[in-house]
């Protein structure tokens, strides 16, 4: 008997995940923005976003806020600095008006990108610092 796939949840799925909340083409948000899970903003949104996980401005979206996450990937339109730990994306469509700060930078043909780009070091994992830390030596 063949299993059958039952989709609940209507969300959008990228290669790092689902997204877990979608704010509407019709929504529009001021002020400031902090959240666990992932995010994809369709509407409008003006203030500060502070993340843990990624965010997704929509094709049509329009952000205007500085921006702070792991992974940002833009298909909409950003005016604003974002400062992202693991990587930005701007899609063939995307818009970016300010500067970045990221360990991964992937731009697609077509966009635009006005602004400075920064690239930091990718934060060391927690089992490689401790690979990499010592023994002390024991003193008699």
């Amino acid at each position: 008997m063949a299993k059958k796939v039952i989709q609940v949840n209507k969300n959008p799925v990228y290669e790092i995940g689902m997204i877990a909340t979608v704010f509407g083409k019709d929504t529009e948000f001021y002020g400031d923005l902090t959240f666990e899970k992932s995010l994809q903003i369709n509407g409008y949104f003006e203030g500060e976003i502070a993340s843990g996980d990624f965010l997704v401005i929509g094709e049509k979206a329009t952000v205007k806020a500085n921006i702070k996450a792991n992974t940002v990937i833009i298909k909409g339109t950003v005016y604003g600095n974002i400062q992202a730990k693991d990587r930005i994306e701007i899609q063939s469509d995307g818009k970016l008006f300010g500067n970045i700060q990221t360990s991964k930078l992937i731009i697609a043909d077509g966009v635009v990108f006005e602004g400075k780009c920064e690239m930091i070091k990718s934060p060391i994992p927690v089992q490689k610092q401790k690979q990499n830390q010592k023994e002390p030596v024991a003193k008699e």
